[in-house]
């Protein structure tokens, strides 16, 4: 039986070059990762290494100026404006520091969000927002609005408006940066749980607290991949 993870998205020597006035300045030099199936890969790096846009690039929101990135074996290049947010909305889940839930919308209503702008019907986006809302500990706050919810509450909202597509890969901005100790275990055991059930989990951050639930940790530092640090945890496994 093959046993080798699969890969859900990979940049191929993928780089990423601004034009500023009338210099290059180089964001996120070639580079070449994989994050697979039922992992969860930390990125860390300093502010302005290029942590954010090697996030950027899994996530196809910005196309690499060189190489390829690819997403469940499609490659980014290839697709246009349209396609490429049809990519992202069926294969990737956000996750960010500010949480970006709309305020006058309920806990349902904003997870039932990305299923709506698939098309689908509002009485199975429901059903299926309850189902991500319960995986994460907040049905019984369905019908609160971000306002009156904790910080760390609207954080697993966020996630599961990330899972709510069963979108493979999830990628996270920073998601613990904000919460107190306590939140933030809860977040992280959330990410962790998922990537146990299969998803790719990215998460970038300046936060060695998060150590302890990764599999993988890549170092960026002035454009570049420094390192990759394989990560084994027992209790993750």
């Amino acid at each position: 039986m093959n046993t080798t993870p699969k890969v859900v998205a990979a940049l191929q020597e993928a780089g990423k070059t601004y034009l500023s006035a009338d210099n290059e300045v180089i964001a996120l030099y070639p580079t070449s990762v994989e994050i697979n199936e039922r992992e969860l890969m930390l990125i860390v790096g300093p502010s302005g290494s290029g942590k954010t846009t090697l996030l950027s690039l899994l996530g196809c929101v910005i196309y690499p100026s060189s190489g390829e990135v690819k997403v469940n074996n499609i490659a980014v290049s290839t697709l246009n404006q349209k396609q490429l947010a049809k990519l992202r909305l069926q294969n990737i889940g956000f996750v960010f520091q500010s949480m970006n839930l709309l305020a006058p919308l309920t806990a349902c209503q904003n997870v039932m969000i990305p299923l709506q702008l698939l098309g689908m019907s509002e009485k199975e986006a429901k059903k299926r927002a309850l189902q991500a809302l319960e995986k994460v500990g907040m049905l019984d706050r369905q019908k609160f609005k971000p306002k009156q919810m904790s910080g760390g509450q609207q954080q697993r909202v966020a996630i599961a408006r990330a899972l709510v597509t069963e979108a493979p890969l999830i990628l996270c901005d920073e998601p613990t940066a904000a919460l107190d100790a306590k939140s933030l275990v809860v977040v992280m055991e959330e990410l962790r749980k998922l990537a146990n059930e299969g998803k790719a989990v990215a998460v970038v951050t300046h936060d060695p607290r998060l150590k302890p639930y990764a599999d993988r940790l890549v170092m960026v530092e002035n454009g570049k991949i420094q390192s990759i640090e394989t990560l084994i945890h027992s209790e993750n496994n």
